[in-house]
């Protein structure tokens, strides 16, 4: 008697680049809202600073213009 693996999904490199890509757009739209939620509790620009710096985020993430799905 012979056991058979059941078949399953395959992966194909298109489906894996799809899921890369749909993870560093949620990635960005985390960052974005981590930046935006540091910017508007820090007492000043020096707070903002460090607490980014802290957590490890850019300034430039919560930027408008930077936020993904924004029109440019």
């Amino acid at each position: 008697m012979t056991w058979a693996r059941p078949a399953g999904p395959t992966r194909t490199p298109d489906r894996v680049s799809q899921a890369r890509a749909a993870e560093q757009t949620q990635l960005g739209i985390e960052h974005h809202r981590a930046v935006r939620t540091v910017a508007e509790h820090a007492v000043d620009v020096g707070d903002c600073q460090d607490l980014l710096a802290m957590l490890g985020l850019e300034a430039e993430a919560g930027r408008r213009e930077d936020a993904p799905g924004a029109a440019h």
